[in-house]
């Protein structure tokens, strides 16, 4: 809970009332490797806070293959708040604790907390960005390129996750992301 609370803190100060609020609503649970915290097709009824591990976002493309869109590590939100159907899966890539949060809970914290919703878009905000600054490159790179890129944007991540998944972040075949890194060291 105090990471969580000194991630918030970064975005707007809180005060003791409303930090007991928060410890009051959150509560954190394990995810074993492999897990998911949300399926397609499920509404996702939960905010979650990972406190450690990583998470990947896929989906399957209209040719039934697996494609990761995204690695989700150490502080870092994971919510869907538009009660819609969810069209991806969010599962856990390696062991992860989480502080998790009711809809309603974090609904509640954002009546009660006046500065929330402003602290929740400005997280998502920058998370849009890093995100993006992540991705966009990729497109126009060659494969050897865009490798290289995911080092230096994921240095904790490269050995800690399987290489299937990276060459399927990388749109590439796990064949030839061993080839270059092969070729690179």
């Amino acid at each position: 809970m105090k990471d969580f609370i000194k991630y918030i803190q970064q975005f707007a100060p809180l005060n003791a009332q409303q930090i007991e609020i928060i410890e009051s609503k959150g509560t954190e649970i394990e995810l074993k490797k492999g897990g998911y915290f949300i399926e397609e097709g499920k509404v996702l009824k939960q905010v979650g806070f990972v406190l450690e591990g990583i998470f990947r976002i896929y989906y399957f493309n209209q040719k039934g293959e697996e494609i990761t869109k995204i690695f989700i590590e150490e502080n870092h939100l994971l919510y869907n708040l538009k009660n819609i159907p969810s069209k991806e899966y969010i599962q856990a890539i390696t062991n992860c604790k989480l502080l998790v949060f009711s809809n309603r809970d974090w609904e509640e914290i954002s009546d009660i907390i006046v500065e929330w919703k402003t602290i929740i878009q400005t997280i998502t905000n920058r998370s849009l960005i890093q995100k993006l600054e992540k991705v966009s490159p990729l497109v126009s790179q060659d494969a050897t390129t865009r490798y290289l890129e995911f080092i230096q944007k994921y240095p904790t991540l490269v050995n800690r996750i399987p290489l299937s998944y990276i060459a399927s972040y990388l749109g590439i075949t796990q064949q030839s992301l061993s080839r270059i890194r092969k070729n690179l060291y």
